[in-house]
């Protein structure tokens, strides 16, 4: 087995930790505290490619592998899981959806000027009443001959105000469960389409998530992605991939949160010595860095195996259920080892610690992970 990073990775890894570090820093605990969304971080990182990563070159994509997105989620989230979300919802259900299953007509109109990082797209499953129990669909798309007509809510929405490209799950024939279900693509400004306020956050406070609210939305028929009853599987392969995203938001997070407390550690004196020098301290450092390394390589099985275009599906919901919880127990003591001065805002961790909890919700909750990982282990 191969353990090292090609030159490549590293200049990718290296452009990810510079651009999080000089762009992303400034003004993250600001953007936090006032909800703000990162607008000209985003564009920056569309400038960079970094929104269209996997994305074929001939659709304005960088063509880079799913380790290549692993090492800029996890820089990136080490500083701004807000940030990183978008990089994160655009590439793994917005683009990878489109690319995969859209047709060339939908590639040259809505993935061209997704990959390009020139818009933002939204993945919209979620509902009032049908978070994990995706079949669930209440938001219908009547066939109407010429054209689809969209009603219902979708809620916790990522970008959900600031995308122009919306992929949206709807049911179109009840009677067939989830083989009745559809996705399709839609615009911004169409008739009937609202978006209603922005959700107050525990974490990830700079996202911009809201409820979206469809009104006799006349949806072209060219608009449907795949064909008739493709809808649910549409939704299910997309988030295998978003889960690699997740679970890398996840390792940055808690990689993040590591790393400041190292630093603490060794600046900050307790009893005549540096607080790491007490073995105390000690062993909370040594758990965190053994749990972020078997993170991290779950996230880079996960990733490797989407390379090698092997099933991932077992690997993607491991990665993501480990790092989630890694992270969350992570940024915890991370907290715990800056004492004080961990529960006030300017030293970070504090704001690391709230985003950290969504990971363990969004893109499939970890008991989801776990009815996944033991169907796979179970065949």
């Amino acid at each position: 087995m191969q353990f090292e990073l090609t030159e490549e990775h590293l200049m990718i890894q290296k452009a990810a930790r510079d651009f999080a570090q000089n762009e992303l820093k400034p003004g993250v605990i600001e953007r936090d505290e006032h909800q703000k969304f990162p607008a000209e971080q985003v564009k920056k990182l569309g400038e960079l490619g970094f929104l269209g990563m996997m994305v074929d070159p001939k659709y304005g994509g960088s063509g880079l592998d799913a380790m290549s997105y692993v090492l800029v989620m996890e820089e990136l989230s080490k500083v701004d899981a807000s940030a990183s979300v978008v990089v994160s919802v655009n590439n793994s259900l917005v683009c990878y959806g489109l690319e995969q299953y859209g047709s060339e007509e939908q590639k040259q109109k809505y993935l061209v000027p997704l990959a390009k990082g020139e818009v933002i797209g939204a993945f919209c499953l979620s509902e009032p009443e049908a978070g994990s129990d995706a079949t669930s669909q209440r938001t219908t798309a009547i066939d109407m001959g010429d054209h689809y007509l969209l009603n219902g809510t979708k809620n916790w929405i990522t970008n959900g105000n600031s995308a122009s490209i919306y992929l949206v799950i709807a049911q179109t024939d009840i009677a067939k469960g989830h083989k009745g279900i559809n996705a399709f693509i839609i615009e911004k400004g169409m008739p009937g389409f609202t978006v209603g306020p922005k959700e107050n956050k525990l974490g990830i406070r700079g996202s911009d998530t809201h409820s979206l609210m469809f009104t006799d939305v006349k949806v072209p028929k060219a608009n449907r992605i795949g064909e008739d009853g493709f809808g649910f599987k549409f939704a299910m392969k997309t988030l295998e991939g978003g889960r690699i995203g997740i679970a890398s938001q996840a390792l940055g997070i808690a990689s993040g949160a590591y790393e400041l407390a190292l630093q603490y550690a060794k600046d900050r004196k307790a009893f005549g010595k540096p607080i790491a020098d007490h073995q105390a301290i000690q062993f909370k450092l040594a758990d965190m860095a053994t749990q972020i390394e078997a993170a991290r390589l779950l996230c880079l099985k996960a990733a490797w195996l989407k390379d090698q275009h092997l099933p991932y599906a077992q690997a993607s919901s491991m990665a993501k259920l480990f790092a989630s919880e890694v992270a969350m127990k992570t940024t915890v003591e991370a907290v715990q080892v800056h004492g004080g001065y961990g529960y006030v805002k300017e030293y970070h961790v504090e704001r690391l610690m709230r985003d950290a909890k969504i990971t363990q919700i969004y893109e499939g909750t970890s008991e989801i992970q776990r009815i996944v990982i033991a169907r796979e282990v179970l065949k």
